[in-house]
């Protein structure tokens, strides 16, 4: 009876312990919009009408993993070893863990501690797949195995999510598009709208996935286009698109780096869409230089990429989440920063366009898509790779809502030498 009743006290104590934690953790934020559900069954119904999610704690040491060491990498671990689940809306639950991290007085960091020091131990946490890249950071062979590490996932795990088209980017919601389909042709479109792309016009596309681009660009615009990629599984399946519609005469893409093509001839057009955050602050005057060389005066290059908030510098210190487990090497830098190398590089800026709400509706398209299809996502990789990629987009459309994040289109053109550039003298074109 003795051994029951202490048994008891200490489902009692973690019990309590746990909602403590909670409690000084979110604040007057506590089960206000959001319900909570512990290991045992104990409820926290929200006080403010339906919940947005519920957070469900599953285990007793699951707080001790998410909160030991006070960084995102545990919390992270913690929800994708299982130990701690959200029901619902996810994003709403990044978003209120984000301004509670934010918010947070360090003068309750050590009642905090205390609380959580009082729970046990995990004692088993599942080893995740974690980016361990090595060599010079941004050399060739090591922004190979970065790019295979966050892309060469099976092709079927990509299809729980994306578009039918495989377009991993920002979509584009223009007046009467609603589908993720459309929202990703029309992102393609208005792209290559903003180029001014001819029939016969050579157009490169750096960093062109599964090849939707470079399709489209022949098929409908009639160009002639090099795509290139770095994903050995992008590679056979834009080649394997481009073989399928029958257009290899005008399309190809190649396994190729874009500081290797010095040698091509000088394109029309060079478009690159979420290549850019690839690519690391301190080579970006490489890439802009680079492109730069690969036009001909009057040519036009089209870079769309995630940027930071001024001042700011997103993935160059400390490796977070996102950088060990999604996005190894990612860097993202202020649009100034970014408009500014490019100029020195020759460059004159013409268009900039800011799509944060559009990438941010695209990243909630994404999570609905992989939850509805949540058994093919974990047959085609396995569960952990599943909840890793639902906290990263989830958050990635917090991020963008919340401003963490842009995402802009910057039209660059390599004047001619008497300074004339080859584009009309509004943007009327492009909405015709």
């Amino acid at each position: 009876m003795a051994a029951t009743q202490s048994s008891a006290r200490a489902v009692d104590d973690r019990r309590a312990t746990a909602l403590a934690i909670l409690r000084l953790l979110f604040g007057e934020e506590f089960a206000q919009r959001f319900a909570i559900r512990l290991w045992d069954g104990t409820v926290i119904h929200a006080r403010e009408g339906a919940a947005r999610f519920t957070l469900v704690v599953n285990a007793p040491e699951a707080l001790r993993a998410a909160l030991l060491p006070p960084d995102q990498l545990g919390a992270g671990r913690a929800f994708v070893n299982g130990l701690l689940d959200c029901e619902g809306d996810i994003e709403a639950a990044v978003d209120l863990f984000e301004r509670t991290f934010g918010s947070f007085q360090m003068r309750s960091l050590p009642s905090l501690l205390a609380l959580v020091l009082r729970l046990p131990k995990p004692e088993h946490l599942d080893h995740l797949r974690e980016a361990n890249l090595r060599g010079r950071k941004h050399s060739l062979a090591r922004d190979r195995a970065a790019i295979g590490f966050h892309y060469d996932q099976a092709i079927a795990f990509y299809r729980c999510f994306l578009d039918r088209e495989m377009v991993y980017s920002c979509g584009y919601f223009d007046d009467g598009v609603e589908t993720l389909d459309q929202a990703q042709m029309a992102k393609i479109d208005h792209t290559l709208r903003k180029l001014r792309l001819q029939a016969g016009e050579q157009l490169l596309d750096i960093g062109c996935g599964w090849g939707a681009l470079v399709v489209r660009a022949a098929e409908r615009y009639g160009a002639r286009v090099l795509g290139v990629t770095l994903s050995q599984r992008q590679h056979e399946e834009a080649s394997r698109r481009i073989a399928q519609v029958g257009i290899s005469a005008t399309a190809r893409v190649e396994l190729r780096d874009y500081r290797e093509l010095r040698d091509e001839h000088p394109f029309d057009k060079i478009v690159s869409i979420g290549m850019f955050e690839h690519v690391g602050r301190s080579k970006l005057p490489e890439y802009f230089s680079t492109a730069y060389s690969l036009l001909r005066p009057g040519g036009l290059f089209l870079n769309h990429g995630i940027s930071a908030p001024a001042g700011a510098h997103i993935g160059a210190g400390r490796a977070g989440f996102v950088e060990r487990f999604v996005f190894p090497d990612g860097e993202l830098v202020p649009i100034s920063e970014a408009l500014e190398i490019s100029e020195e590089a020759g460059f004159e800026v013409r268009d900039v366009e800011n799509l944060r709400e559009h990438y941010a509706r695209t990243c909630r398209a994404w999570v609905a898509n992989l939850e509805r299809n949540r058994t093919a996502a974990i047959e085609a990789a396995d569960e952990r790779t599943y909840r890793i990629w639902r906290l990263y987009m989830a958050g990635s459309a917090q991020g963008f809502a919340t401003r963490r994040m842009g995402i802009h289109q910057s039209l660059l053109a390599k004047p001619c030498a008497d300074g004339s550039v080859e584009l009309p003298p509004t943007r009327r074109d492009i909405y015709a």
